[in-house]
C-alpha cells in the first residue's frame, strides 16, 4: 500500500490544500478533492504519480467546505462512487444553496478561488456513518464521526494513519505554528476537542492533514491542538464579553494569532500563506457566532 500527497497549489501556492491518494492492490482511493479551481492541478498530480483519472473509483471527502470537496461532482460524474457524512450527501447532489452562500462570502472573487462545483448524480454518492467502512483493495478505510469543525465531517482512518480534514486543524510544513480552523457557522468547541480528545486515545502513528500534509508526531500535534482550540475560544469569548464589535474581535484575533505565529519562528511569507487557506477574519467570525449563540 502507498499513500500519496497531492499538492493541490491552491491559488498557485504549494503546501496549502492537500489531497491524498491512497493505492492498494491494484486499487486507488482519493480523499480530499479540494476545490473546482484546483482540479487541474490534481489530475497533472495523479498523472505524475503513474495513474489515470478512470482508475479512481472511490472518493471520499471529509466535509463540504469548498476546499476540500467543491471537486467532488466532477469525480462522480466520471463514474467514481463519493463518500461523505449523512448530513453532507444532500449537498453534493444539489450544491446550489452551499456554492450560493458562498457566492455571497466571496463576491466577485468566487470563480477565481473556488472554481465550478458540479452536483453529484444521486446514484454515485454513498452515505458513510461512524464506523462504517469500505474496502479499496487490501486496505479498509473506516469513517469517523468528528464534529466540531462543523457538524457533517468525517476523518478517514487507515490502520495506523488518519486523514484528519479540518478536525486537527491547519499547520503548514517545516512550521509549529497550529491554525484553529473554525470557519462559520458550525465551529463548536465542546465537540471539537472531544473529537481531537477520541483521535488522540486512539494512538495513531500519521496524521494526514488537508492543510497540509504528513504529521509524524501524532499524539504531541493533537496535544497541542487542543489546547489551541480552548484558548481561541477563550480569547474570543472575552473579546465578545468586552463589547468590541465584529470588525474589533478580527483584528485583535488577527494580531494575536500573528503575534503566536511569529514567536514560532513563522515569517511574513508564510503568513500570507496562512491567510489565504484559513484567514483569521473567517475563523473569528467562527468562533464569535459560537460565542453569541452561548456555546
Amino acid at each position: 500500500m502507498r499513500i500519496h500527497t497531492l499538492d493541490l497549489h491552491f491559488q498557485d501556492t504549494p503546501g496549502l490544500i492537500a489531497a491524498y491518494l491512497v493505492e492498494s492492490a491494484g486499487e486507488l482511493a482519493l480523499i480530499e478533492t479540494g476545490p473546482g479551481s484546483t482540479l487541474p492541478a490534481l489530475r497533472t498530480a495523479l498523472a505524475a504519480a503513474g495513474h489515470s483519472e478512470k482508475d479512481v473509483r472511490h472518493v471520499f471527502v471529509t466535509h463540504i467546505h469548498l476546499d476540500h470537496a467543491g471537486a467532488a461532482g466532477w469525480w462522480a460524474r466520471q463514474g467514481a462512487r463519493v463518500y461523505c457524512h449523512e448530513n453532507a450527501a444532500r449537498h453534493l447532489i444539489d450544491p446550489s444553496r452551499l456554492v450560493d452562500s458562498a457566492r455571497m462570502i466571496y463576491q466577485e472573487r468566487m470563480d477565481t478561488l473556488w472554481g465550478e462545483m458540479l452536483p453529484a448524480p444521486a446514484e454515485r454518492v454513498t452515505v458513510l456513518r461512524d464506523g462504517d467502512s469500505v474496502r479499496v483493495g487490501a486496505a479498509e478505510i473506516v469513517a469517523w464521526d468528528t464534529p466540531g469543525h462543523a457538524r457533517h465531517h468525517l476523518a478517514y482512518t487507515l490502520g495506523s494513519a488518519c486523514f484528519t480534514g479540518d478536525v486537527a486543524g491547519m499547520r503548514l510544513q517545516g512550521t509549529n505554528y497550529l491554525s484553529v480552523t473554525a470557519a462559520p457557522p458550525q465551529f463548536e468547541p465542546g465537540p471539537y476537542v472531544a473529537s481531537v480528545d477520541r483521535l488522540a486515545a486512539a494512538g495513531f502513528e500519521r496524521l494526514y492533514l488537508t492543510h497540509f500534509g504528513e504529521v509524524t508526531d501524532a499524539a504531541g500535534h493533537l496535544a497541542a491542538y487542543r489546547k489551541r482550540i480552548q484558548d481561541v475560544h477563550e480569547a474570543v469569548r472575552a473579546d465578545c464579553a468586552a463589547g468590541l464589535d465584529a470588525e474589533g474581535i478580527r483584528q485583535r484575533h488577527h494580531d494575536r494569532e500573528r503575534a503566536l505565529a511569529a514567536s514560532l519562528g513563522v515569517n511574513d511569507h508564510d503568513w500570507r500563506r496562512l491567510e489565504m487557506s484559513n484567514g483569521t477574519a473567517m475563523c473569528a467570525d467562527g468562533v464569535r457566532l459560537c460565542v453569541e449563540k452561548g456555546r
